[in-house]
């Protein structure tokens, strides 16, 4: 299919950059045991190896869309792929914690930058039609294919190499591709308007002091004065930073897009289903290699039953929503998800793969690839023409906040579990399945927040002929 594009060197481009925003998000999965025990990490302080990126990621995800608008697209493309490539190579170089997680987080801006551009570059370099729904297609496959390419070379390289290398093979990727990108990509119009820093600067720092004080809380306890004030802190600052948009003249976040009652309900049900889908990746990886004894690739290897029929699903979406509804495949999707944790939530030290691990796995990539694309439609549902970049950035915000959010919770809840254990491997499949059973509650709270707010409300409009 992809003879009938005209702008093959284009599309080509855009498609691996995005692929290594996907990857660089999925590769750190399976590496993450042997990242703790070569750094020194924690199994609480873990978790910031993905929540310091995604929390950069999608607090500056808006701001990074409108310098696109203002500087000029292949501009911003190509600044975001330069920090992105660097920050690479800084992360393979990573001594210390702190010098790791700081690099993710630079790592996560020039995400931001970099995520806004391609699909922008991809709708101006390819007319409205046939051939533009093709290549968004290729665009919407990368995230599924990237994401399993992401668990399985992750694993494979932190066996045979180093988890360092997975962040290494970005910098001749990224030059190459800043090098195609001068030759083949035109700039976009530039449009008049104003950064909302202060929006970007007061929201960003806010999620990430509130996410550090739930992180703390696993290791010192809900009434530790560090934690509480980390808590308050983040919340007044996010309370600016809502104050910020209601004055701004361009608010990267307009207000106006929360009067709808089905869009309030996909953006929390996607932030809900996110954050126990962080919990499955994160968790699950962990107990496949100290509870399986698998090694990375092997673990990675291991999650394609969720990975390949989370593609799959993808797939049959379009179709079984033009003749249900998305607003009715959405629940169905969710509650086969939910189903899936529970079971997974179940296995333990005894547990064997194929039928305590892969058969639930099956079940929450089918949800998953039911569920993303519908909670995008509903995200974005009724939304005006001039909204219509504003309601898609807050769809992405909503992913990795959630991601990020989520993750904070569970990691609260996994080192509450596996109390009496005496066994390493034992405690570790307790506080796995503790976790999952915390994904479970949130994917609950989904499903919920999804018939209140959009199955409901839609059902009712049906009946009325409206």
């Amino acid at each position: 299919m992809m003879d009938t594009i005209r702008n093959k060197p284009v599309l080509a481009i855009i498609l691996v950059s995005y692929l290594m925003i996907v990857l660089d998000v999925s590769i750190v999965i399976t590496g993450l045991p042997k990242i703790r025990d070569e750094l020194g990490l924690s199994s609480t302080s873990l978790s910031w190896v993905q929540s310091a990126y995604t929390l950069a990621f999608g607090g500056f995800l808006l701001l990074g869309a409108r310098a696109g608008d203002i500087l000029g697209r292949r501009r911003m493309f190509l600044a975001g792929l330069g920090l992105f490539t660097l920050t690479s190579v800084f992360i393979g170089f990573a001594q210390t914690p702190a010098w790791l997680l700081a690099s993710r987080a630079v790592q996560g801006l020039g995400a931001a930058i970099l995520a806004p551009s391609t699909l922008a570059l991809l709708t101006t370099n390819f007319d409205e039609g046939p051939e533009r729904i093709r290549a968004i297609g290729y665009y919407g496959a990368v995230a599924g294919i990237g994401g399993s390419l992401g668990l399985v070379l992750g694993g494979l390289l932190a066996d045979l190499i180093s988890w360092r290398a997975g962040f290494f093979i970005n910098l001749p990727l990224g030059l190459v591709l800043m090098a195609a990108a001068r030759r083949h990509l035109k700039e976009t119009a530039r449009h008049a308007g104003q950064f909302d820093l202060a929006g970007a600067l007061a929201s960003t720092f806010g999620m990430t002091i509130f996410v550090y004080g739930v992180v703390r809380a696993a290791a010192t306890g809900w009434s530790d004065r560090t934690t509480l004030s980390a808590l308050a802190a983040g919340l007044v600052l996010l309370a600016v930073f809502v104050l910020n948009e209601w004055r701004a003249a361009q608010p990267i976040m307009p207000l106006r897009l929360f009067h709808n009652r089905e869009r309030n309900g996909a953006y929390a049900a996607r932030a809900l289903f996110l954050g126990a889908m962080i919990g499955f990746w994160f968790f699950v990886s962990q107990f496949l290699q100290g509870v399986l004894g698998y090694s990375a690739f092997e673990a990675g290897l291991a999650f394609l039953p969720a990975t390949l029929t989370n593609f799959g699903a993808a797939l049959m979406v379009p179709k079984l929503s033009h003749r249900f509804g998305h607003w009715r495949v959405l629940p169905a999707a969710l509650a086969i998800a939910l189903l899936g944790m529970a079971w997974l939530s179940l296995a333990n030290a005894g547990s064997s793969y194929p039928l305590d691990v892969a058969l639930p796995m099956i079940l929450i990539g089918v949800g998953q690839g039911g569920a993303l694309s519908t909670l995008t439609v509903a995200g974005v549902s009724g939304v005006a023409a001039e909204d219509a970049g504003a309601a898609s950035g807050i769809v992405n915000v909503a992913h990795q906040l959630g991601n990020s959010l989520g993750l904070s919770v569970l990691v609260v809840v996994f080192a509450a579990g596996g109390a009496g254990a005496e066994e390493a491997r034992v405690q570790l499949a307790q506080r796995v399945a503790a976790a999952l059973t915390g994904s479970s509650v949130m994917l609950a709270l989904a499903l919920l927040v999804v018939y209140m707010f959009i199955l409901r409300p839609c059902m009712v409009r049906e009946s009325l002929g409206t």
